[in-house]
C-alpha cells in the first residue's frame, strides 16, 4: 500500500521503550480474550513490551507472578475461548489507598505506565482514580524509599485506555459492549429450543434474563424472538399491566398460536419501584388464564460459551485501537474508552461515559423513566419503539385506513433474517393502515400472479426461521415487465418493498427504467439489502451476512479443534461471496486466519510462496495449526485445489494440509440475533418511508410517483440509516463483478495480517478521534446495524 499525503500510517507511531499492561476486571464477558489477544499482538508489533495482569486489580495489588510478560505465542488459540483466560476478580484492596499504592509500586518496578483495562463502569472508574492519584502515589513511594527520584520522574504519568466488557450493554456512549452479542446468542439459542417444547404442550414460558439495571438483553431478545411481553427496568409497565398482559396472551392464543413467551429482565420493576420477578409473572398467568406456565432462569449461561463473530471482530478492532490510543497519549491526555459507532472506531472521554451511565440510574431511581430510555441512547430508544409497534396490535377501530395496497417480495438467494424483515414490514404496514400483500417466489411469482393478502397472524413466529418462507428466485423483471404491470393493476398495488441482494438492486433498476412505458410502475419502491455476500452498493451491511459469518467462524473453530493433538496442520477453507471478499476477510479476522485470498486484493504465486514460508516459520515456534480462507471467485487459476496442492507440496515435512468447501451451509441455519434485529428494524423503517411517500404522491384519487427519490435503497452507511435513490448508486457499482466500487471492510484486512504476524501498512487516518458523549450522538444512529 503506497503512502499518500492524506493518509496517516501507524509506522510513524512507535511503542519502543513503552510497557503496556492489560487486565480484565469485574464480571467476565465473551470476547475479552479476543481483546487481550489484539492488545498483546498489536503491542508487540509496534515494539512495546506487553504484560498480562492476572486476576484483575487483585493481581495488580498482589504483584509477583500475577504480572507476567506476554509473548506472541502466549495468546494463540485464545480467540475462540469464552470468559477471560487471564482471570478476573472483584477487588476490595484496590478500593483502598494502600492497595493502590502497592499496585503503583508493582507497575513502576516493571516500568509499566500504560494500562489497558477491559471491564465495566466500576472497573474503568477505578482505573481513572488510579491515574489521577498516580503522581501522589509515586511521591509516597519515594518518601518510603521504595523507588528513587529518577524512577518517579521517568514514570511520572500513567496512561489509561478502557474497553467495555459487559454482557448487559449498560455503558453509555458505546453502541455495543464486548460480550453483548454473544449473550444474545445464548438467550436466543435457549428461546428457540423452548419454543419447540412450548408449542408441543401449548405452554406459556417466562424467561428471566440478566440485566439488573439495564433491560437491553431482555428488550433485544424479545425483538429477536417476537416475544408476547417484555418487562425491563428502564420502562416499567403502566399500572394495570397485569390485566393488559393477560388480555394480550389470550388474544394471541385465540388467533391460533399454541405458545406464549414472556421475557423478564432480572431488574424489572413496576411504576412504584416494586420488583416484578419471573415467579410473580408465572403466578399471574396461572391465576388469570389457567395456562400451563413454566419459568426458565438463564443465569450464568448467558456469560458462557464461545464469543460470536461480532464480538471477536469488535474486540479485535478495539484492542488494536486501544494500543494506537496509548501510543498517541501525552501527559495531558484524559483517560478514554475506545468503542464502535456504526462501523467507525471512536474514542470517548472515560469519565463522560461513566457520568452519563450514572445519570441513567439516577433517572430510574427518580422515576423519570422516559428520560432513562432517552439517556440509554438512540439505539435503545429505537429498539423499544420497534418492539411496541410489532408486538402490540391495535384494535381495528384505532387503525388508520389508508386504502393503500403494499406488496412485499424476496428477490435473489435466500438469506437468514429475510423472514424477520417480512414479518416486520407486514405488521408495520398493517399498523399504518395499509393492506399488505405477499408475493411468492420473487419476480417470477409476481408475473405469474402468486400474490395474496397477508394479515397480522400470518407472520407470527417468522422471526427465528431461516431461509425465505415467501420463496425467492433470481429471476429479473425486465422480460416480464408487461405481466408484472398487469398484476400491479389487477391487485391495485400502490407500493413495493423488495428484500434481497444484488438481483433486487438490478430488479428495482429495471422497474424504474420501465416507468416511462407503464404507469403502474410509478409507485414508491424501496429495497432492503439481504444477502450473505454483503455485496450490495449503498449499504455497509446486509441482512444474512452476520449469520453466515457465525457459520464460518464456528466451522473454522471445529476444524482447528480437529487438529489438536495431531501433527502440524494447515486448513484451506473456501467461502461464498461471489467476487466480494467480505466473508473471507471478516471471517478470517473472526477466526484468526493466517491469510484470506480475495478478488479485491490481487495475489500471485510470490504471495502464495510468501504465505507458505510464513506458516513454516510459525510452525517452528510451536504453533500447531494454520488457517487460510479463500473467497470462491478470488482467482480463476489459483483455485482452492491449486492452493491446497501447492501448500501440501511446499510444506512437506513441516505440515500437512486439509481443504474444506463450506458451500451452502453459509446460507442456511436460523438467523443470528443481529440479523433478526437488523431485518426487523430496517424493514420497519422502510415501511414508514413507504407510508410517507404514499401520502406525498397521492393526487386526484391515485398514487403517482416517478421522481428519482421514489425508488430507493435503504442501507447503513457508517453511522446512519440512509435512503438513497437507486439511480445515484449506478456510479458506485461494478456491475460486471456485482460489487460496490468502494468497500469499507477492506480497511480491516491489515488488522488480520498484523494479528497473524505479517509486516504491513495500516492506515490509521480513519481511526478513532476523541469525541464527546452527548454531542456525538448522530442524527439517525442505528448502532452496528442497531442491535
Amino acid at each position: 500500500m503506497a503512502q499518500t499525503d492524506n493518509k496517516k500510517f501507524f509506522e510513524n507511531l512507535t511503542g519502543a521503550g513503552k510497557a503496556i499492561a492489560v487486565l480484565t476486571s469485574g464480571g467476565d464477558a465473551q470476547g475479552m480474550n479476543a481483546a487481550v489477544r489484539a492488545v498483546v499482538r498489536m503491542g508487540i508489533y509496534v515494539g512495546a513490551k506487553v504484560y498480562f495482569v492476572h486476576e484483575g486489580y487483585q493481581g495488580m495489588v498482589d504483584g509477583g507472578d500475577n504480572i507476567k510478560e506476554a509473548t506472541w505465542e502466549s495468546v494463540s488459540s485464545m480467540l475462540q475461548m469464552g470468559g477471560t483466560v487471564i482471570g478476573s476478580a472483584r477487588c476490595k484492596d484496590f478500593r483502598t489507598h494502600e492497595g493502590r499504592l502497592k499496585a503503583a509500586h508493582n507497575l513502576v518496578q516493571r516500568g509499566i505506565t500504560n494500562l489497558c483495562v477491559i471491564g465495566g463502569d466500576g472497573s474503568l472508574t477505578g482505573a481513572n482514580l488510579f491515574r489521577e492519584e498516580w503522581s501522589g502515589l509515586l511521591a509516597e513511594l519515594v518518601q518510603q524509599s521504595l523507588i528513587d527520584e529518577e524512577a518517579a520522574q521517568k514514570y511520572s504519568a500513567l496512561h489509561i485506555v478502557g474497553m467495555v466488557g459487559s454482557i448487559d450493554n449498560d455503558f453509555c456512549g458505546t453502541d455495543m459492549t464486548i460480550g453483548t452479542d454473544s449473550a444474545l446468542h445464548r438467550i436466543i439459542e435457549v428461546v428457540d429450543a423452548i419454543m419447540t417444547t412450548a408449542q408441543s404442550h401449548q405452554r406459556t414460558f417466562v424467561l428471566e434474563v440478566m440485566g439488573r439495571h439495564c433491560g437491553y438483553l431482555a428488550l433485544v431478545s424479545a425483538l429477536a424472538c417476537g416475544a408476547d411481553w417484555v418487562l425491563i427496568p428502564e420502562m416499567p409497565p403502566e399500572d394495570g399491566w397485569e390485566e393488559k398482559m393477560c388480555q394480550k396472551l389470550s388474544a394471541t392464543r385465540s388467533r391460533g398460536s399454541r405458545l406464549n413467551i414472556i421475557i423478564v429482565a432480572e431488574g424489572a420493576i413496576d411504576r412504584h419501584g416494586k420488583a416484578i420477578t419471573s415467579s410473580i409473572v408465572k403466578d399471574l398467568v396461572v391465576q388469570c388464564l389457567g395456562f400451563d406456565t413454566r419459568v426458565t432462569i438463564l443465569g450464568h449461561v448467558q456469560r458462557g460459551g464461545t464469543p460470536s463473530a461480532f464480538d471477536r471482530i469488535l474486540a479485535s478492532r478495539m484492542g488494536v485501537e486501544a494500543v494506537l490510543a496509548l501510543l498517541e497519549t501525552t501527559a495531558n491526555t484524559a483517560a478514554c474508552v475506545v468503542s464502535l459507532r456504526g462501523n467507525q472506531s471512536v474514542r470517548l472521554p472515560l469519565m463522560e461515559c461513566v457520568q452519563m451511565t450514572q445519570e441513567v440510574q439516577k433517572a430510574m431511581d427518580e422515576k423519570r423513566f422516559e428520560e432513562a430510555v432517552r439517556l440509554r441512547g438512540r439505539s435503545f430508544e429505537n429498539n423499544l419503539k420497534t418492539y411496541k409497534l410489532l408486538a402490540h396490535r391495535k384494535p381495528e377501530s384505532e387503525l388508520p385506513h389508508s386504502n393503500f395496497n403494499v406488496a412485499v417480495l424476496n428477490v435473489g438467494a435466500p438469506a437468514a433474517g429475510m423472514n424477520a424483515a417480512v414479518r416486520s414490514a407486514v405488521r408495520v404496514g398493517i399498523s399504518e393502515g395499509h393492506k399488505m400483500f405477499a408475493v411468492s417466489d420473487g419476480f417470477e411469482g409476481f408475473y405469474k400472479g402468486q400474490i395474496k393478502e397477508v394479515n397480522w397472524a400470518d407472520v407470527g413466529g417468522w422471526t427465528g426461521q431461516g431461509g425465505s418462507l415467501l420463496g425467492t428466485k433470481r429471476t429479473l423483471p425486465a422480460k416480464h415487465i408487461e405481466k408484472i404491470a398487469e398484476q400491479m393493476r389487477q391487485y391495485n398495488i400502490n407500493a413495493l418493498l423488495m428484500i434481497g441482494g444484488f438481483e433486487a438492486l438490478l430488479g428495482i433498476m429495471e422497474l424504474l427504467a420501465a416507468r416511462g412505458t407503464y404507469e403502474e410502475l410509478c409507485v414508491p419502491m424501496v429495497m432492503v439489502p439481504a444477502t450473505v455476500s454483503n455485496n450490495v452498493p449503498g449499504s455497509d451491511l446486509s441482512i444474512g451476512a452476520d449469520t453466515a459469518l457465525n457459520t464460518i467462524t464456528d466451522t473454522c473453530d471445529r476444524i482447528k479443534q480437529s487438529a489438536s493433538g495431531t501433527k502440524r496442520r494447515v486448513f484451506i477453507i473456501e467461502t461464498m461471496g461471489g467476487y466480494c471478499g467480505y466473508l473471507a476477510s471478516v471471517g478470517g479476522l473472526a477466526a484468526g486466519a493466517d491469510a484470506a485470498y480475495i478478488f479485491e486484493e490481487p495475489f500471485d504465486i510470490r504471495d502464495l510462496q510468501s504465505n507458505v514460508e510464513h506458516l513454516t516459520e510459525k510452525m517452528k515456534t510451536g504453533i500447531q495449526r494454520g488457517l487460510i480462507l479463500r473467497n470462491e471467485n478470488s482467482n480463476e487459476n489459483y483455485t482452492t485445489d491449486f492452493i491446497y496442492q501447492l501448500y501440501s507440496e511446499e510444506g512437506r515435512g513441516v505440515f500437512d494440509c486439509r481443504k474444506n468447501v463450506l458451500g451452502h451451509m453459509q446460507q442456511g441455519g436460523s438467523p443470528s440475533p443481529f440479523d433478526r434485529n437488523f431485518g426487523t428494524k430496517i424493514a420497519a423503517k422502510a415501511m414508514q418511508w413507504i407510508t410517507k411517500k404514499l401520502s406525498e404522491s397521492y393526487r386526484q384519487g391515485r398514487v403517482f410517483a416517478n421522481t428519482e427519490d421514489s425508488a430507493c435503497l435503504l442501507g447503513m452507511r457508517r453511522r446512519a440509516m440512509v435512503f438513497q435513490p437507486v439511480v445515484q448508486l449506478k456510479d458506485e457499482t461494478d456491475f460486471i463483478h456485482r460489487t460496490p466500487k468502494e468497500q469499507w471492510w477492506l480497511k480491516l484486512r491489515p488488522l488480520m495480517k498484523i494479528l497473524a504476524k505479517y509486516k504491513t501498512s495500516y492506515d490509521v487516518s480513519d481511526s478513532g478521534q476523541l469525541e464527546h458523549v452527548v454531542l456525538s450522538r448522530p442524527k439517525e444512529s442505528e448502532a452496528m446495524a442497531a442491535i
